[in-house]
């Protein structure tokens, strides 16, 4: 999406799906979201549109939209993706990161050695900015853009299984030494360390849910 009201719209309303605000066969009103987001109705209609291609809402004709229900069986096919794309984005990251990209990894790793001690709220933004970074830091496009979508079906499982979720410092730790290895362009340690935290991730959502 070009249009800047419509990315706004987009990313506003998917923060809401993502987090079960609206929460998972919820009716989706334009009319309601135009109030709430103070937007008007050709971005919300845009932003829904990429939703939908998107699989985060359901659009039935005469019947309305919906935002998407959460299988979490679709957990087993999305870490089967994941597995195989993250590693390989973390090691294409570690060869290819720019000054940016290290500045960047500074100071997310900046961050990590101030808040040792987390929430689980605190750690996923953090587990989502990680993510992102790793995959801008690949400098391709198509593969930045998958990723994005498949990581933000996997946060709407991670939101269903908050009160559940431990180990909060091994997944600290994974994000230090995952970041200090693309910076140092260790391509191999990249790809174990994100090999192992996207095992561990869908092991603890498989006890937490």
């Amino acid at each position: 999406m070009s249009d800047s009201l419509a990315e706004q719209a987009y990313s506003s309303i998917r923060r809401l799906i993502v987090t079960a605000e609206l929460a998972p066969g919820s009716v989706l009103s334009e009319a309601e979201l135009q109030d709430s987001l103070g937007l008007g109705r050709t971005p919300i209609r845009e932003a829904l549109r990429t939703l939908a291609n998107d699989h985060l809402v359901d659009v039935y004709p005469r019947r309305g939209m919906f935002v998407a229900g959460v299988d979490v069986r679709d957990l087993r096919a999305l870490s089967e993706v994941r597995a195989v794309l993250e590693p390989f984005a973390a090691g294409i990251a570690a060869e290819r990161r720019d000054d940016s990209d290290v500045a960047a990894i500074d100071q997310l790793l900046a961050e990590i050695r101030e808040h040792k001690n987390v929430d689980i709220r605190t750690l996923i933004d953090l587990d989502e900015r990680i993510h992102h970074r790793v995959y801008a830091a690949t400098h391709n496009s198509f593969l930045i853009s998958d990723l994005n979508r498949y990581y933000t079906h996997a946060l709407r499982i991670w939101f269903l299984a908050l009160d559940n979720v431990e180990n909060l410092t091994e997944a600290v730790e994974e994000h230090a030494e995952l970041l200090t290895a693309i910076r140092d362009s260790n391509a191999r340690l990249a790809v174990q360390v994100m090999t192992r935290h996207i095992n561990d991730f869908e092991d603890e959502m498989r006890k937490a849910l």
